[in-house]
């Protein structure tokens, strides 16, 4: 095969994550290309899926009380935005009291347009096309003295790292920050395995179609020929690593070519990729990995239906 067309990072991720010895991976970060994002949003309304109503929930409840426990002066950054809509009640109470600035941070522009077009009656919203660290550091470096930086990090995206990446990329974040600043991290919490297992795998499967895009779009832009009935969803719950996990299951023994990667795959039968972890928390955990990362727990909401938490964390 002649020497890759395309040698951007996807490509290069491709690459390391389908030569990978043993478990064959590919990053979870590739699942929210323009169709997958649509098809998430799907997941989201789904009965088996709780999350992101449970997170909107606490968000609804405790926005007075999370707004009221920071001072004035206030920014707000949001990593991974998406269109901003669960932070919707955090700026109505914001803008209540002082007018409200809103960093959403996003790879999406479709997204970012959104959260523009959705959220700029209630704050002055500069959308940052970047991912999470790059758009986080320019947030910092513009404000303004006296400003307190309150970083909006919800929807358990926190679960897609292993736990000592999970508190490497915490610290991360408290690096780009001030002493006093704040950073609302969400977090799903451990529930019965059948119902874990029900969300990720819901019977319409519209998750499977969510994972499978990954293939379609190494298809799609890296000149792949992925046949996306030779493989299947499937999802298994690691009740040690208190973690969900997606991958994608090879029905044959096959050959996958991926031009634009200069790349040949040998899949055997029952092979899988490993495309996402979602890890899953006891409250105590949350506070023991703020720790860790240079923060104080200050307020820790929970949802009651669906077991989620909401964790201010202050930099120490």
């Amino acid at each position: 095969m002649s020497a890759p067309a395309l040698d951007n990072e996807f490509a290069q991720d491709v690459r390391a994550g389908l030569t990978r010895r043993g478990q064959k991976t590919l990053p979870c970060s590739y699942l929210y290309d323009d169709v997958g994002s649509a098809l998430f949003e799907a997941i989201t309304y789904l009965p088996e899926y709780g999350l992101t109503r449970a997170d909107a929930r606490v968000i609804q409840m405790h926005a007075g009380d999370l707004i009221e426990s920071l001072p004035p002066n206030l920014i707000t950054a949001e990593l991974g935005s998406g269109s901003g809509s669960k932070t919707r009640a955090i700026l109505e109470t914001l803008r209540d009291r002082e007018p409200a600035v809103y960093y959403p941070i996003d790879l999406s522009v479709t997204a970012l347009e959104k959260c523009a077009q959705d959220l700029g009656s209630l704050a002055a919203v500069f959308p940052m096309r970047a991912a999470y660290l790059e758009g986080l550091r320019e947030v910092a470096e513009r404000r303004a003295p006296g400003q307190t930086l309150l970083v909006l990090f919800l929807g358990s995206t926190i679960g897609n790292f292993e736990a000592d990446r999970a508190v490497d990329f915490l610290y991360a974040i408290r690096q780009c920050l001030q002493a006093g600043d704040a950073l609302l991290l969400g977090t799903d919490l451990v529930k019965p395995v059948e119902q874990l297992l029900a969300a990720y795998d819901d019977p319409t499967g519209v998750t499977a179609a969510f994972n499978l895009n990954l293939l379609a779009r190494i298809n799609r832009e890296l000149d792949g020929d992925f046949d996306l009935r030779q493989f299947e969803h499937v999802v298994v719950y690691s009740q040690e690593a208190q973690r969900i996990e997606m991958h994608l299951r090879s029905r044959i023994r096959q050959t996958v070519r991926i031009r634009k990667a200069g790349l040949v795959v040998e899949f055997e039968p029952h092979e899988t990729i490993w495309t996402e972890a979602c890890h899953k928390f006891r409250p105590e955990q949350v506070c023991v990995m703020a720790r860790a990362a240079g923060f104080r727990l200050s307020a820790q909401w929970v949802d009651e239906e669906w077991p989620f938490a909401e964790s201010l964390l202050v930099a120490g």
